[in-house]
């Protein structure tokens, strides 16, 4: 008995030692592939710590999130010949963009450089004829994309990362299937991640009255490791091609009614007519292309408009199969550029040193910088981890402010009351490089005074943070904001 307890105990510590040496093994080729990579460095040191401090669990969550597949192409466009318009229409606009004449206001002349740069790094078609209107919050957002849709006569295309078997989710789904029974074509897509709680029976009705629908990438284990990383962030609803939508809300109550736990829900969204529609429009049916592999084309979905405004927009879409981070880049160009100032709303603030740097700079040279950040949060982790940007933020000259009515979900950036951007993209690493983005870029005045106008309400609001007072904050909170700091690369 003694003698079979030793061997027991023999092959124990023997299995264990193999164990151990496996996993070093392991942890060794890891860390090894992750320096290959090549990625910012703050991102390889960030993961090489996950893997060391975290036993086990750290392996996990680099197989399910840490994976880069940005430099890969995740699908083909060049089957779809209506993209391909655009594109040749960019690169001709790019092309004879020296004509001067093409702007009205010698200040919004002064903006070219971003313009140029989105033309070059995502071939944004820069349109001119267009009417922009400003949805403030959930309610009148929702009010009006179901207008639109009760309207639609040949088509509705909707796009959602986050959309709930809710209230409004079911309001919804009642006018698609309405709108679908009376002949009008009707294409959902939906985010598998985002709108995980979206139940069998709800995309089961929408599919039997003869809506389209798909999920975008879906998580099927597996590929779940590839695919959780890359999720698609954008709003979008396009209707007879003459009408979109583009912006921070989602489709659920709380963007309507308020957070359970946070309170009001602060969002920006945009509804747009006349040319820039056929970019929204264009961006949908790629996601399209690759959520059902069916190509949907035609004249139909890009129908003339007669706009008698002149409001000059571009719309920005990226992702990982971009070549460029382009509303990363855009971001950076307008702050770089600024003259007199720059207004930022984001909920959640984890900027690449890229961003930190313009904004310190512009800052640092007389330009007045204005962020409203959240005084609380729907996820903790990402509340510290921007917190943790503001005292440096702060000694450079930045003003910053934390909204205490709720939470300020809108992504809205505003320069020189001349220049605005609305859209999907937060100021934050997943934006700039894992989700699918898209915003809408306005270079007019009367647009960008308004949005101008709504941030100096949500200002009074918010509570503006000093220097010397932020720096009193408890010994935890620094604590916690440090570390979610380190694993702000990763999240």
């Amino acid at each position: 008995m003694e003698s079979f307890l030793n061997i027991s105990e023999s092959l124990y510590n023997w299995l264990t030692a193999l164990a151990s040496i496996l996993y070093l093994i392991t942890i060794f080729f890891m860390i090894v592939l992750i320096i290959l990579e090549n990625r910012l460095p703050v991102k390889t040191i960030s993961w090489i710590l996950v893997l060391l401090l975290l036993p086990v669990l750290g392996i996990i969550l680099y197989l399910f999130f840490g994976i880069d597949y940005r430099k890969r192409k995740l699908f083909s466009r060049k089957e779809l010949k209506d993209l391909r318009r655009l594109e040749r229409f960019s690169r001709v606009q790019l092309k004879y963009f020296p004509d001067d004449s093409f702007f009205d206001d010698p200040d919004v002349l002064a903006k070219k450089n971003i313009m140029t740069l989105l033309l070059n790094n995502n071939k944004a078609l820069l349109s001119k004829h267009n009417h922009v209107e400003i949805l403030n919050n959930g309610k009148p957002t929702f009010e009006s994309i179901i207008e639109s849709m009760e309207n639609a006569r040949e088509h509705i295309h909707l796009e959602y990362y986050i959309y709930s078997d809710d209230k409004v989710g079911n309001r919804i789904k009642e006018v698609l299937i309405r709108k679908v029974l009376k002949g009008v074509q009707v294409r959902f897509i939906y985010d598998a991640v985002g709108s995980w709680g979206l139940s069998r029976k709800f995309i089961r009705d929408l599919r039997k009255a003869g809506v389209e629908v798909y999920p975008f990438h879906p998580v099927k284990f597996p590929l779940l490791a590839s695919k959780i990383n890359y999720r698609n962030h954008r709003k979008i609803v396009v209707v007879d091609g003459k009408v979109g939508y583009v912006g921070g809300v989602n489709i659920a109550d709380r963007y309507a009614e308020g957070h359970p736990k946070i309170g009001f829900w602060r969002d920006t969204h945009l509804k747009l007519q006349g040319d820039a529609v056929h970019s929204l429009q264009a961006v949908f049916l790629t996601d399209w292309f690759f959520s059902s592999k069916k190509i949907v084309q035609g004249n139909i979905y890009f129908p003339k408009h007669e706009i008698a405004e002149n409001h000059l927009v571009q719309i920005a879409a990226s992702g990982p199969d971009s070549d460029w981070a382009s509303i990363m880049q855009a971001y950076f160009t307008a702050i770089a550029t600024a003259k007199d100032h720059v207004y930022i709303s984001t909920p959640y603030f984890i900027p690449n040193e890229s961003i930190v740097t313009a904004l310190k700079s512009a800052a640092m040279s007389g330009v007045d910088v204005r962020i409203i950040l959240p005084s609380r949060s729907d996820v903790g982790i990402y509340l510290w981890s921007s917190h943790s940007y503001v005292e440096k933020l702060l000694e450079s000259g930045v003003k910053v402010y934390f909204y205490e009515k709720g939470l300020n979900h809108g992504k809205v950036m505003m320069v020189d009351s001349v220049f605005s951007t609305v859209g999907t993209a937060n100021m934050d690493v997943r934006s700039f490089d894992q989700n699918f983005e898209i915003n809408a870029l306005i270079y007019d005045k009367e647009i960008t005074k308004k949005l101008e106008a709504d941030f100096h309400e949500d200002l009074n609001d918010s509570k503006y943070i000093s220097l010397s007072e932020f720096k009193k904050r408890p010994a935890i909170r620094k604590v916690k904001e440090s570390f979610s700091r380190i694993l702000s690369p990763l999240l």
